[in-house]
């Protein structure tokens, strides 16, 4: 560590600054809060652009500020792409994090594949040797003649690096490895973590170099590390699969120049992943016969609707106490529904045991589901299937009444676009011109929509 350069130990909680360790921060009294920081001088503080935040050049008037329009660039995947927002924005830093072996490198590593066509790009590796990586690339048939490899792990000297070969697109693999000389604390810790994150931003928004940062996660599936290491970015990514299955999903959490909660779906094969650009068909279940406690529902995630079933098993409890189970769904929310259907629609299940499945290993949390979910509890309930032919949505309400959801008409359009010949939805959706090959079942309270389906 340099000498003009000492040590200070900062609280996460309150911000509070100290000269050494200490288990209780004496300001705010949290425990296990004071973490290293590097404490550089003022003069030097003065002149250092941290983040990417240059200096201040005084106050503006923002309507004479002129707003250019900033050219994107396609990484080569197209749901990649639209997770992105439409590609990669220059200067931009994005975090992408999941469990360990979903595909976070080879994502990467088919985007960089793509880019190095016509950009100069460089995959920066902490984790793994160049001989790994080579393997990887040639086990997934990529172009490996324009493709730059690095393996470093401290920041001063990839940047080192980096400004001599100034690539326009720079993966970091992964922000857990890397440590910088300004800090003694070993790497992964909160402090090397934010630290060497912040010299990445300030470098990329300082160069107009767009940056992947790959992120680890705890066992709760949240992204490992400080909190504000997902403030310092301009995108964060959650790259989801479930344990077994070949389908993968990239949903965008945080987006400054796209809309979040977009996703894009992939398939995990032997050749790499595989772009799904009709992730509709494969979230549905093929059955030769109506079974019952299933059903279909339009959701929508980020700009596109999608089809998903969702499945329901109603069964009577053995052990006196009846238990409520998830998967893919807020189990809170399932309970209130339960007590809504019991309230205005007479049917009550106390002693039943109920188990709701969002097939795919999608998760689906907007309350236009609420609808689906009710009429899929009660097929199961009644032993009654319900319709091939058949799409549901709607909000359901405290009252028993069914309120409107946002885009209505084109999650009809998607179903019709499917084959679906019915939809029940809620009265304020309904379409106001007839929609081909689509019957349309408008409501306004769970009975009647119990009556439309034929399972009251």
């Amino acid at each position: 560590m340099a000498k003009s350069e000492k040590k200070h130990y900062r609280c996460d909680a309150c911000g509070a600054q100290f000269a050494k360790w200490s288990g209780q921060c004496a300001e705010c009294s949290a425990w296990n809060q004071l973490v290293e920081s590097a404490a550089r001088p003022a003069q030097h503080m003065r002149h250092a652009h941290y983040a990417g935040v240059s200096q201040s050049s005084g106050i503006c008037n923002l309507a004479d500020v002129q707003a250019a329009s900033t050219q994107r660039l396609a990484t080569g995947l197209t749901e990649l792409d639209r997770v992105l927002g439409g590609g990669l924005v220059p200067g931009s830093v994005i975090l992408i994090g999941g469990n360990p072996g979903i595909g976070k490198s080879t994502l990467l590593l088919q985007a960089l594949a793509a880019l190095a066509g016509h950009l100069s790009t460089l995959y920066v590796s902490g984790e793994e040797s160049a001989q790994q990586i080579s393997l990887r690339a040639q086990r997934l048939n990529l172009a490996r003649e324009k493709l730059h490899l690095l393996t470093e792990t401290c920041v001063e000297h990839i940047l080192e690096q980096v400004q001599k070969s100034q690539p326009k697109v720079l993966v970091m693999d992964s922000i857990q490895t890397f440590f910088t000389d300004t800090l003694q604390s070993a790497p992964g810790s909160v402090a090397q973590v934010r630290e060497s994150a912040a010299r990445l931003v300030q470098y990329a928004k300082h160069t107009n170099t767009s940056v992947f940062l790959v992120g680890h996660v705890t066992k709760e599936g949240a992204l490992a590390g400080p909190r504000v290491l997902e403030h310092m970015v301009d995108t964060v990514l959650y790259f989801e699969g479930e344990v077994g299955s070949q389908l993968r999903l990239v949903r965008a959490i945080k987006n400054r120049f796209g809309a979040v909660n977009e996703l894009g779906v992939f398939a995990m094969t032997g050749e790499g992943l595989r772009e799904i650009s009709n992730p509709s068909a494969l979230f549905l279940s093929p059955h030769e016969q109506p079974v019952p406690g299933s059903t279909v529902l339009v959701t929508r995630e980020g700009t596109r609707p999608l089809l998903v079933e969702i499945q329901a098993l109603v069964d009577q409890s053995a052990a006196g106490g009846s238990c409520r189970i998830t998967l893919g769904s807020d189990q809170n929310r399932l309970s209130m529904l339960l007590a809504v259907l019991h309230k205005h629609g007479g049917i009550g299940m106390f002693d039943q045991d109920v188990f709701l499945n969002i097939v795919g290993g999608v998760r689906v949390s907007e309350p236009a589901a609420d609808l689906a979910v009710l009429l899929a509890v009660l097929s199961s309930y009644r032993d009654v299937p319900l319709s091939r032919d058949l799409v549901i949505f709607g909000e359901v309400g405290l009252a028993g009444e069914l309120r409107p959801v946002p885009n209505g008409q084109e999650r009809l359009h998607e179903a019709a676009r499917h084959g679906f010949r019915q939809a029940v939805i809620p009265k304020s959706n309904a379409p106001k011109e007839p929609i081909h090959g689509l019957q349309v079942d408008a409501v306004s309270r769970i009975t009647e929509a119990i009556s439309a389906v034929g399972i009251g």
